[in-house]
């Protein structure tokens, strides 16, 4: 038996136009597996080592250690540098007062000042301590240390003298009696020392003291002759032939 049209089920050429397909012939769209937005590892944004804003090196100033006593003013030296060097080349006891007009500092500051020094000269057990004498302060060897002084100066009393001590001993020999500042004076170095070392060898010897200043005046010894083997001052050399053509006036129109 033959049939003229298609089979039963069997569409000729699918549904005609303005008809939707039967329930069971909906096509499905073909999805296949769901697959997500492709992120891979996640990699942390290059930063890099930090590097601070650029600010400029901050330098600190440096810090100079000062001493308020080393200098004062415009690089002067300080207030116990000052005394100390004074008293080092004085001859005679220095006042309080002329170290006062001298550093142009109250007085008060002044007598201070030299009390401190003088009791951290004591307490360090120095071999000099810083005396206040006749109205003023001076350097001197401690009482301690006598012995060892006293050995120094006299050993070698054959020995010949310094340049510096005939030079002294012939200032006082020609110009006796002299203070100690006159022999400075004409010397033109402290002769301060020389004149103690003098002293102790018995070539010159205590002549009293100068009315207008109260200076210490020396004068030679009979020591002294008897080791040049004259028999008074009269006989000692005209002394000048000997001396330099640039002396000032008053020191050659004196001698």
């Amino acid at each position: 038996m033959t049939t003229d049209g298609p089979g039963p089920g069997t569409p000729e050429h699918g549904a005609p136009d303005g008809e939707a397909p039967a329930a069971g012939d909906a096509a499905r769209p073909e999805t296949g597996p769901e697959t997500g937005p492709e992120t891979g590892p996640e990699t942390p944004p290059e930063t890099g080592p930090e590097t601070p804003p650029e600010t400029g090196s901050e330098t600190a100033p440096e810090d100079v250690p000062g001493d308020a006593s080393a200098e004062d003013g415009e690089g002067l030296p300080g207030l116990r540098a000052s005394i100390e060097a004074i008293l080092l080349v004085v001859d005679e006891p220095v006042a309080e007062i002329m170290l006062a007009q001298l550093l142009e500092r109250p007085r008060g500051e002044i007598a201070a000042t030299l009390r401190e020094l003088a009791a951290e000269y004591t307490e360090q057990g120095r071999g000099f301590d810083l005396r206040e004498v006749a109205g003023g302060w001076r350097f001197y060897t401690r009482d301690v240390c006598a012995p060892v002084v006293e050995r120094f100066v006299t050993d070698g009393q054959q020995a010949r003298l310094t340049q510096a001590a005939l030079e002294t001993l012939a200032v006082v020999a020609y110009r006796q009696p002299v203070s100690r500042a006159r022999v400075s004076a004409i010397r033109g170095v402290n002769s301060d020392g020389v004149i103690r070392t003098l002293t102790l060898r018995g070539l010159i010897e205590n002549a009293g003291q100068e009315p207008e200043t109260g200076a210490h005046l020396y004068r030679t010894t009979g020591y002294f002759l008897e080791r040049l083997g004259l028999r008074d001052l009269g006989e000692l050399p005209e002394l000048a032939p000997y001396l330099p053509d640039d002396l000032p006036e008053d020191i050659v129109e004196e001698s």
